[in-house]
């Protein structure tokens, strides 16, 4: 399994941006609701990763493609 990653930076202003890696889908989505949650459910803004934009299929079909089950 992939390492996954959950990055979190407080700008001086106090923003917060939140980047994860590791994870394709929308799978970061769930990782980061409880972090959100606990900051306000605050979102300004979301910029999803081409990582975050994949779909099940293509991630099935790099798994084959890398040998995997």
């Amino acid at each position: 399994m992939e390492l996954q990653e959950i990055e979190v930076f407080i700008e001086k202003d106090g923003q917060v941006r939140v980047e994860v890696r590791g994870v394709k889908g929308p799978g970061c989505l769930e990782l980061t609701k409880s972090l959100e949650a606990a900051l306000g459910n605050q979102v300004e803004e979301r910029q999803m990763t081409p990582e975050a934009l994949e779909t099940a299929q293509e991630q099935l079909r790099e798994q084959q493609w890398l040998g995997g089950t």
